[in-house]
């Protein structure tokens, strides 16, 4: 058996696989966002763990999994969210500081009209936005009383979420290429902190986690850590690249969309990095021995987390699979778009002072409206993010592989393969971010090799849990296209 830990935005999911990879056992919980300031965003990182220990072992108890069962654990995680703790008492020293944050977009605009984006391009693949961890790092030192000088004399360490589970699980301060390369302090093309990025941010590198491939040796969980399980982890990476992993896109050109809190289109783009194109995002797909992957990506920010807004923040709705049922009410969205820029604009705009932007009510307008309306935002975010990949690499995609929470989803499904006019394909399980980081612990622990992931690959045609082709003309996509940009137009900020 393998346990993946799929560590995410607003919830941790476990699951157990067989060794066919089919899932034998699952568990979920949900835990606290935490809104302090407007644009501010933060977990607690000990509820993270609590949540996370207590799922793994109901996912285990779920599988029937007795000890020594398990042969290998993987880690999933939301990324570029920042941890701050104490080595000697494992315990917090600040609020995690999610990826969502915008407290440091003026600190961006500043370095970058100080001339720091092309260093941090070239070095990074990514671009100076306050959505990676380097300023939250940052900002944490300078804010948190006696912070950087604990960070230097190594009693405070520094750790996306990856990392700090991997500390909690097996006492080793570590991450993954993956995750590290969402940082913007490491060097992707060397693979190491990069030492002028470190010093830019005032990074001490020694309260950062060693770097290790994506598949391979992490340590073992301690028996008081996991309900008694001692099992080596053997896989990390984060969310993205593990959902990449577990659509088995192992092959350059092959790509997929996963729809959770955000949205996030990667494309394998080979063993050589290529230049960052206009708009989008270079990063590290994975790490396997001495084979370094690397993606294209284009980072959406609000798409599943505008439909929680609706069930949290307007309680128009009490459940977010109502969306569907209320999209179906209507013959067409009546002129109503949704620009969900609660925390700015990703890929490819890049604008973090953005504002969230509902356009075209009337009297006439109606729940059904809002609902349906952010239903579409995700569609048509996925739409420019595909078409800002097609005109970097030239080719068009030919299909776009699907997973997460709301790619259940049918009318959503279908409505962006009619906008994007490339079929949709679900794949056999909804869970693919979790399978990643099972694919990715097997691999670690020798149990299969990259050539079973390209053969899984060539089986997957015919385990499409279910295909989309789309259905609208030309002429009526255009129309919907066009009324969103118009509404983006409208959302986007002055500093643009």
């Amino acid at each position: 058996m393998i346990l993946a830990i799929d560590q995410g935005t607003t919830g941790t999911s476990c699951l157990v696989f067989d060794e066919q990879a089919e899932p034998i056992g699952r568990a979920y919980r949900e835990f606290a966002q935490h809104f302090p300031q407007p644009g501010w965003v933060e977990h607690d990182a000990q509820e993270i763990w609590e949540v996370t220990q207590a799922v793994a072992g109901e996912a285990l108890h779920d599988a029937g999994a007795r000890l020594g069962d398990v042969t290998a654990l993987g880690i999933t995680n939301q990324r570029e969210t920042v941890c701050v703790w104490d080595p000697a008492t494992g315990e917090p020293l600040h609020a995690a500081i999610v990826w969502q944050d915008r407290r440091t977009a003026t600190r961006c605009e500043q370095l970058r009209a100080d001339g720091r984006e092309p260093l941090v391009r070239e070095r990074t693949g990514l671009v100076l936005d306050p959505y990676f961890s380097a300023t939250k790092i940052e900002w944490l030192l300078e804010h948190v009383d006696g912070l950087r000088e604990r960070a230097q004399d190594g009693s405070a360490l520094f750790g996306t979420v990856d990392s700090w589970l991997i500390f909690k699980l097996t006492g080793e301060h570590a991450t993954d290429a993956t995750n590290a390369s969402r940082t913007m302090l490491y060097d992707i093309g060397a693979g190491r902190w990069d030492p002028e990025l470190l010093d830019l941010f005032g990074v001490p590198e020694r309260a950062l986690p060693r770097v290790l491939p994506s598949a391979g040796s992490f340590g073992v969980t301690r028996a008081d850590a996991l309900h008694g399980h001692a099992i080596a982890l053997s896989g990390v990476a984060g969310d993205q690249q593990a959902a990449l992993f577990g659509h088995a896109c192992v092959e350059p050109a092959t790509g997929k969309n996963t729809y959770g809190t955000g949205s996030f289109v990667l494309v394998n783009a080979g063993l050589v990095a290529p230049k960052p194109p206009p708009g989008l995002l270079v990063t590290a797909a994975s790490t396997v021995g001495q084979e370094r992957a690397y993606a294209l990506e284009a980072s959406i920010f609000v798409t599943g987390a505008a439909v929680q807004w609706l069930r949290d923040g307007l309680r128009i709705i009490e459940r977010a699979e109502e969306t569907e049922s209320l999209a179906r009410e209507l013959d067409d969205n009546g002129g109503v778009y949704f620009v969900p820029a609660l925390t700015g604009l990703g890929s490819p705009h890049w604008d973090p002072h953005a504002r969230g932007t509902i356009v075209g009510l009337t009297r006439g307008s109606e729940r059904a409206h809002i609902a349906r309306a952010a239903l579409e935002a995700i569609a048509y975010q996925t739409v420019d993010a595909v078409r800002a990949i097609e005109r970097a690499t030239g080719e068009p995609l030919r299909e776009l592989r699907a997973d997460g929470g709301a790619s259940t989803n049918s009318w959503l499904m279908q409505f962006q393969a009619d906008v994007l006019g490339i079929p949709v394909v679900l794949g056999r399980l909804p869970e693919t971010t979790a399978l990643g980081a099972a694919y990715l612990a097997g691999v670690g622990a020798g149990q299969w090799t990259l050539a079973d992931l390209r053969d899984a690959d060539a089986r997957m045609a015919a385990q499409q849990l279910r295909r989309f082709e789309p259905r609208f003309d030309e002429a009526h996509r255009a129309a919907l296209l066009a009324g969103w940009d118009d509404a983006l137009a409208r959302a986007r900020s002055r500093h643009a």
